[in-house]
């Protein structure tokens, strides 16, 4: 483990004064009492100064709430998930004996999370500075431009402000089937807009990606219907 960890700190190219904060940072709730969750917390907050941070600089013309949806999706789970595979942290997390046999390294919510803890970590390690310039490592290659993906209204945003737009209640989200074991599941969600008559339906691997789906499905049939 210590070869590990070591390899660890290259990639994130921040040796640690103390690596007991990284052990700890890797460490999941079922494998310790000693475990990350308080530095995941600390994390997702250095996470969001930081993003913003670089937001702030890079599209200096953007206004707030362009922003602020640039910034939801650059930190949410399927893309803390991405990096923290990119980083390695599935070969040096440790987790209980249950929670590895249930495939707990490939789990994105508890990979998201550890790479949050280790943002904190790098923070009591370091400062706020040594933790920002991580972050800014690992989105040095997404493109932060006006046009990317990122800025662009999720489906579940476009469909509540056009529903808002005719004062509409917002849509209904149901769970109505899960497939599939623990470490991945797909979750089908039907959105209902009841005012309307509409009901669809979507697939995706976490309930938030399938209420995107189903959203999705709600817009089309709506521009379908003329509405």
């Amino acid at each position: 483990m210590d070869e590990a960890l070591a390899a660890l700190q290259a990639r994130l190219q921040h040796p640690f004064s103390d690596p007991r904060l990284l052990a700890r940072a890797l460490t999941h709730r079922s494998a310790s009492a000693e475990h990350n969750e308080r530095l995941e917390f600390l994390g997702d907050s250095v996470l969001n100064l930081s993003v913003a941070a670089l937001l702030y600089d890079r599209l200096r013309a953007m206004p707030e709430g362009d922003l602020s949806r640039a910034r939801a999706n650059l930190v949410k789970q399927d893309t803390l998930h991405r990096l923290a595979v990119d980083l390695g942290l599935p070969q040096v997390l440790r987790l209980g004996e249950g929670e590895s046999r249930s495939g707990g390294q490939r789990r994105p919510s508890i990979l998201a999370d550890t790479l949050e803890a280790v943002l904190g970590a790098v923070y009591l390690d370091a400062g706020y500075g040594a933790a920002e310039a991580l972050v800014r490592r690992l989105f040095k290659d997404v493109d932060i431009t006006p046009e990317m993906p990122a800025v662009a209204k999720d489906p579940k945003t476009e469909l509540q402000e056009w529903l808002q737009g005719r004062r509409m209640k917002l849509p209904v989200y149901r769970v109505v089937g899960t497939v599939g074991a623990a470490h991945k599941q797909t979750f089908e969600i039907e959105c209902d807009v009841p005012e309307l008559g509409v009901v669809e339906r979507g697939i995706g691997t976490s309930r938030r990606a399938g209420e995107q789906t189903a959203a999705t499905a709600v817009l089309a049939a709506l521009k379908a219907s003329g509405k």
